[in-house]
């Protein structure tokens, strides 16, 4: 049988697998992810799993928990946003300024109105203008135009300028949903846009890598539905690749388990993504997923995700309780195994000022030789005082040369990814109960007698309420994943007794009068490194089954190879002048018909030539279309039903094309879980 290559890059760690369909997993190993330059870590993880000499692969597949990562930590590229025919008032309320500086969102005349015609022209020396001003600053561009997914012409043309004036990576709204709401869609193309320079990086270096290996087969990336699409395309639309390593997590589990209706949880060094199965199936999101507490309009595998992994900072929150995340460190136990000395430090500490910054190093995320380059000055300084060792982030707030602008300055090179922050984690109070044991346990049991002393409690009571806490947290995003299932309820932070009944049933509180009980009626899958230690008390906690499969550890590598390919085309036909003409609104256009008859046959063809078209381009094969027509009517006052519109769907689904010109089909894992 062929054999497959899966890759998937996380925020923390790199998994490399070789799949074999009737032998399963030939081998698996997992690498820590090198941010500075993503093919160490790459490299690191296919040089473990492959023989020598190796088999003929015939296919290798790409997932990435990278982009999600970015958009939950709040990092991305600088952009800039061409808004056309936008408001200014209604756009402000997206929040969009928190993700681009105001001066780098203009506003351009133009846009559509909701049949596709111009509701002015469209500014085309503003746009000229504003895209050479911004083009020396900016790593891409996001356009969206108001009505633009009835009609892409101003968007089209923008795009075209910005490609023939920069050369730089540009993404038209159009092209991530065919959905109205111009506000959210700006929001999305902005978000997008901001991750387009990170995933070329990583298609990129994926290919040099196995060139290096003597690898030549086909390369696919996981969507963030779950299907696969070739590199190639998606190095023209890298933003149909969000949300592609938890999708490669579900679709993973899903080989792994043969699973019915069950929740899969998979437990990460930076996030956790939960998400349901239906019948063994996951579920899309037609509204759009949500990260990071951004409500996007990319249709993608219907997960949740929340920064909350094994190496997520453990900190004291606002109120003064203990909170686990958003951010993701390097665990204490993991830098002193490479630097040693922080040791000392740790200990020298112990008879010094304690706070909140006591165990917290700063290092450049790049080894010597990377360098801070092309860095203004401030920036400059700040690593000339980090030099090539962890350095305590004490030394840098409270030294003579730490001024309030260096500190704002060191704040922003974190959130950047040029420097990498170290600090107590889960990752290490399991190394102090005895629990797991891959790095330094005495620079983590230095760190929790550091925390201890500063809470005033005993260093294995504070390793105990760390675990605590993940399981907490873990259990608060499950249950809001259970609730939104079974009746599209959403919790807000501001409803304080839902979310004290569900605290007091995972054991956040062991006090007061009463007691509250869950119990959870579908299974859960574990996938994840961590996934035993914090899912065994959870499932114990909610009364749950808790299944986690061989091979848990690296699900995402191998949810990657076993996806298919899958391209879908809608187009809307709309009655004009009084149902005298109907309209077909087309990714590149209008078209307009006398006969609805006409429309519709017109809109089925090229829909399905559409999809068909995609699906060849994203690597598939033996390529199946199924066209499917929903007409929507309404029913007025006398009685009459009137016509609204009609929206043709044309799905196309194949399997990768293999290295040499055939198609396998995955087959699902033997146990049954229910």
């Amino acid at each position: 049988m062929p054999v497959l290559l899966g890759i998937d890059t996380g925020g923390t760690y790199t998994d490399a697998v070789l799949l074999d369909e009737e032998r399963g997993v030939i081998a698996a190993a997992k690498a820590l992810t090198t941010k500075y330059d993503l093919s160490v870590g790459i490299q690191h993880a296919v040089e473990m799993i492959l023989p020598h000499p190796h088999p003929d692969i015939q296919l290798v597949s790409l997932s990435t928990t990278l982009a999600t990562n970015a958009i939950v930590e709040g990092k991305g590229s600088p952009i800039c946003l061409l808004l056309i025919g936008y408001d200014p008032c209604t756009v402000a309320e997206t929040g969009l300024e928190r993700l681009i500086a105001s001066e780098r969102i203009v506003f351009i005349q133009g846009g559509h109105t909701v049949t596709g015609e111009e509701q002015a022209p469209l500014d085309i020396d503003t746009a000229r203008e504003a895209i050479l001003t911004h083009a020396r600053s900016v790593a891409a561009f996001a356009i969206s135009g108001y009505f633009g997914v009835r009609n892409p012409a101003h968007e089209l043309r923008i795009k075209r300028l910005v490609r023939r004036l920069t050369g730089l990576p540009v993404t038209c709204g159009h092209e991530l949903t065919t959905h109205l709401d111009a506000p959210r869609r700006a929001l999305t193309v902005a978000l997008n846009a901001r991750l387009t320079p990170l995933l070329h990086q990583l298609i990129l270096t994926v290919r040099e890598v196995l060139t290096s290996q003597g690898i030549n087969a086909p390369l696919m990336v996981v969507k963030g539905d779950g299907s696969l699409i070739e590199a190639n395309m998606a190095l023209e639309r890298p933003v149909e690749t969000i949300l592609s390593g938890p999708a490669a997590s579900v679709i993973g589990a899903r080989y792994l388990s043969n699973a019915g209706d069950c929740f899969v949880i998979d437990i990460g060094g930076t996030t956790t993504d939960i998400a349901a199965l239906h019948n063994g199936y996951p579920i899309l999101n037609h509204k759009g997923a949500q990260v990071g507490g951004w409500r996007t309009m990319v249709e993608a595998l219907d997960v949740r995700t929340t920064g909350l992994g094994g190496d997520s900072e453990v900190h004291v929150d606002d109120t003064g309780n203990l909170s686990v995340g958003p951010r993701r460190v390097i665990p204490l136990s993991l830098l002193a195994t490479y630097h040693p000395s922080v040791k000392n430090v740790l200990r020298s500490q112990m008879a010094g000022r304690l706070d909140r910054n006591v165990g917290r190093f700063v290092m450049l995320e790049q080894p010597p030789g990377f360098g801070c380059t092309n860095l203004a000055s401030d920036h400059q300084q700040i690593c000339e005082l980090l030099g090539n060792e962890p350095v305590p982030i004490s030394q840098i707030l409270y030294s003579t040369k730490g001024s309030a602008v260096l500190r704002y300055h060191l704040n922003d090179l974190i959130e950047r990814g040029v420097i990498a922050t170290s600090a107590f984690t889960p990752t290490d109070a399991v190394h102090v109960l005895g629990q797991y044991c891959s790095g330094s346990v005495e620079a983590a049991t230095l760190g929790s007698e550091l925390w201890s002393r500063w809470l005033g409690t005993s260093r294995e009571e504070f390793c105990k309420r760390v675990v605590r806490q993940v399981i907490i947290q873990a259990g608060c995003a499950l249950m809001d994943s259970v609730f939104a299932e079974e009746s599209d309820l959403v919790l807000s932070n501001r409803e304080d007794v839902g979310r004290r009944l569900i605290e007091r049933a995972l054991g956040a509180d062991a006090g007061g009068i009463f007691t509250v009980a869950l119990s959870l009626r579908r299974s859960i899958i574990g996938i994840g490194a961590p996934a035993a230690t914090y899912l065994s008390p959870l499932a114990e906690k909610l009364n749950a089954k808790l299944f986690i499969p061989e091979h848990a550890e690296v699900a995402n590598a191998i949810g990657a190879v076993a996806g298919g390919v899958v391209q879908t085309i809608s187009l809307l036909i709309r009655p004009m002048d009084g149902g005298n003409a109907y309209r077909v609104h087309l990714p590149f256009g209008v078209r307009d018909f006398q006969q609805l008859a006409d429309a519709i046959a017109y809109a089925k063809a090229a829909a399905c030539r559409l999809a068909h078209h995609r699906a060849r381009q994203a690597g598939a094969s033996v390529i199946q279309v199924r066209c499917e027509q929903h007409d929507r009517t309404a029913q007025v006052g006398s009685g009459d039903v009137i016509y609204i519109e009609t929206e043709v769907t044309a799905t196309a689904v194949g399997r990768p094309r293999l290295k040499d010109g055939t198609t396998i089909v995955p087959k699902l894992g033997k146990t049954d879980i229910n």
